[in-house]
């Protein structure tokens, strides 16, 4: 293989202004063995182009993909050009004033944060740099805190160990929407080359945590009562210790924690995908919580700012579903909150059942699209969201983002008011489903090429099934609704997958006795939806 010009003089040019000289040799590794022939040069040029297929867009999510040399992956030069632009912008737009800079414990973010913090002070911003590994919510909590312009957390949450990210939030503390996103890549787009972007001092490391856990401390309410045994896992991340001190100061002291995922490691050596909500990865979360009779399982994502919960039935101990999750907690937050015309909001792809309890409670109620950067904004007066990817938000004026440790010390306070009064998680999800109804709800992802995909979901678009009405929440998201049944379908924005979300609604009886029955039949008609729904894709 000849490698092309261009591609070798892409390589060189991206070479000579990379300010990192790891990043630079280990380009160069690659590019010398693209350019030397022999049995390894075509691998190294594909590797190769694909490095430098084009730099990382940067997105409402910021950025995200795999550390390594090229404009197409995270580096420090990747990272420097990215908070040049970012500073550019707001610049333009609030002005120089303070940013937090928070990171968490995965290969490069160190380096990266610490690169983001200087090219910041070397543009006259007054840079809050935490200190050490840090969960992401402390990132935003901080924002509000201390009257930011912006925050940047150097993360990539539940990502495989291969990937870091940058995230970034506004003023208001939530995370960026349209239209800074795309002004801000357009300020990376005209960024100077990364060698040539000016840096500023490293700030001293700066510590909110305490400032944080008092808030935190504030959402416990059933302090009266005996408190829970919790067992908890932080997933190999950044969350484990301030977790504990968060439940600490609600006053829960018995936590016990999966030893051999206490401790932050970027490898994540002991579950195959560091995200709680993949098959296996509790599994040794909930051995810990049948060995040390726990009220209670939390299991923290590597950044903490997903939570999933698991508790003890009657044929053993399982985690519950976000959306399980998500009504156990928003009708906790509704029944203890004082908040004068509160709203609780959740996504088009999650449960229902949130607006119907909201309703009972004398509460509004929204539904937003995906992703928390809407949620957060569904409207004045917000109490509580979620989205059924273990996605909470329990204290939007704290915290204007999901937050697995406040949510973990809300489920805490849940649990140990059911105790209380006699009662258990199981039985209060059998007296919300014999009260508002059985809500199974399920989600299926589908391996498809882009094109495919984008052809059945616009087939579904023009001609719906029989029997089905149809609206569009978002250009991309179709939902199909006929009584008590409801489809949502989506492509995915990351992979070439066509997601859908299924929900099927048994009305209410308003026993608790024939909770299990419904609940069965929900069963059936949701194997049922699911065989439907593989058809209509299918065409």
């Amino acid at each position: 293989m000849v490698l092309p010009g261009p591609l070798r003089d892409a390589a060189l040019r991206w070479i000579a202004d990379d300010p990192d000289p790891g990043t630079r040799a280990e380009l160069q590794r690659v590019l010398a063995t693209a350019m030397a022939g022999g049995g390894g040069a075509a691998a190294a040029g594909d590797e190769l182009a694909d490095r430098l297929s084009g730099p990382l867009r940067f997105g409402t999510a910021g950025l995200r993909g795999p550390v390594r040399a090229g404009p197409s992956g995270m580096n420090v030069a990747v990272v420097t050009r990215a908070t040049a632009g970012l500073a550019a912008h707001l610049a333009r737009t609030t002005g120089t004033g303070r940013v937090v800079v928070g990171r968490d414990a995965r290969h490069g973010s160190a380096a990266f944060a610490e690169a983001t913090a200087r090219v910041l002070t070397g543009a006259g911003f007054t840079v809050t740099l935490l200190d050490g590994p840090v969960p992401t919510p402390l990132v935003a909590f901080a924002v509000r805190h201390l009257g930011a312009v912006a925050g940047i957390a150097v993360t990539a949450s539940h990502n495989p160990p291969a990937d870091n990210g940058y995230k970034v939030y506004l003023a208001d503390g939530a995370q960026l929407v349209g239209p800074d996103d795309a002004a801000i890549e357009d300020a990376i787009t005209a960024a100077p080359p990364a060698v040539l972007v000016p840096l500023g001092p490293l700030p001293d490391p700066a510590e909110v945590t305490g400032a944080y856990l008092d808030r935190v401390a504030t959402l416990s309410g059933n302090t009266g009562a005996p408190a829970p045994r919790i067992a908890l896992t932080p997933m190999h991340g950044v969350g484990g210790a301030t977790a504990v001190a968060a439940l600490a100061r609600a006053g829960v002291h018995d936590v016990a924690v999966v030893a051999s995922q206490a401790v932050p490691d970027p490898d994540f050596p002991t579950v195959a995908f560091p995200n709680p909500e993949e098959p296996g990865a509790t599994d040794a979360l909930l051995a810990l919580a049948a060995r040390s009779g726990a009220d209670l399982a939390v299991a923290l994502d590597p950044d903490a700012d997903r939570c999933a919960l698991g508790v003890a039935f009657g044929d053993g101990w399982r985690m519950l579903s976000g959306d399980e999750t998500g009504v156990l907690l928003g009708d906790h937050v509704l029944r203890t909150g004082t908040a004068a015309d509160p709203l609780v909001a959740t996504t088009v792809v999650s449960s229902s059942m949130l607006a119907r309890v909201a309703a009972a409670r004398g509460a509004r109620s929204a539904e937003t699209l995906t992703g928390f950067k809407w949620i957060v904004r569904a409207g004045d007066g917000l109490v509580f969201g979620y989205e059924e990817a273990i996605g909470l938000c329990v204290d939007p004026d704290g915290v204007r983002d999901k937050d697995g440790v406040s949510a973990a010390v809300v489920a805490a306070d849940l649990v140990r008011g059911l105790a209380a009064a006699g009662s258990s998680v199981p039985r209060r999800l059998d007296e919300l489903a014999a009260e508002f109804g059985v809500h199974a709800t399920r989600g299926v992802s589908i391996r498809m090429a882009p094109v495919e995909r984008d052809a059945a979901v616009a087939r579904l678009r023009a001609a719906p099934p029989a029997g089905w009405e149809a609206d569009r929440p978002a250009p991309d998201v179709l939902r199909l609704r006929r009584p008590g049944t409801r489809v949502v379908i989506r492509p995915s924005g990351t992979e070439p997958k066509l997601k859908a979300y299924l929900e099927v609604v048994e009305d209410p009886t308003g026993d608790v006795a024939a909770v299990p029955a419904s609940r069965a039949v929900a069963a059936e008609r949701l194997a049922a939806l699911r065989a439907e729904v593989d058809g209509m894709l299918a065409g």
